[in-house]
């Protein structure tokens, strides 16, 4: 009985320790967010806005290297993106650290891949935004569309996803329709 109690305590224990194993604590983990405000216009004649940052968030205890991040705006939506970013042909006066770099073709207007620059790796607890991003839209008909986030590094080849999407719909009633 002695010698089952024993065995049965070592499985026990070589079990706690590949659930730990499982848990790496030095395992990179991210967490990838947006924060906005939305000031919203039902008056065709006027513009409405959504301001918005883009944050990644280190929650892991090893560095996440060579980050960079998609904002990607719904196919046939009325959404018009618009943000603090150079392309690699500016001038080197233009890309400094704190800034970002855009890094797919200029003429997509659903993706926005994003590198930060002078900035290789988010350390364990640090936070990287891509800040003060404008979105505008008209609301002249009804409209709907989401603003997605995808967070990739060398540790998150397969991209991880923001944790809150951004929504926006609208509908427009025309003149004469009841309220």
């Amino acid at each position: 009985m002695a010698k089952l109690q024993h065995e049965t305590k070592a499985y026990l224990d070589e079990i706690k320790k590949l659930v730990v194993e499982l848990n790496n604590p030095g395992q990179s983990d991210i967490i990838s967010y947006f924060t906005y405000s939305l000031d919203i216009s039902h008056d065709p004649t006027q513009e409405s806005l959504c301001l918005g940052s883009y944050h990644v968030k280190n929650i892991g205890n090893k560095s996440i290297t060579n980050p960079y991040l998609c904002i990607k705006i719904s196919k046939e939506s009325p959404f018009s993106f618009s943000g603090k970013y150079v392309y690699e042909d500016f001038k080197q006066s233009l890309k400094g650290p704190g800034g970002w770099q855009r890094i797919n073709e200029k003429t997509n207007k659903e993706e926005y891949w994003l590198k930060p620059l002078g900035k290789s790796s988010i350390e364990p607890n640090e936070i990287l935004s891509f800040s003060n991003f404008q979105i505008t839209w008209s609301s002249e008909k009804s409209y709907g569309g989401s603003i997605m986030g995808f967070t990739y590094s060398d540790q998150i080849e397969e991209g991880i996803a923001a944790v809150n999407p951004i929504s926006l719909n609208g509908t427009i009633l025309k003149q004469g329709d009841e309220k």
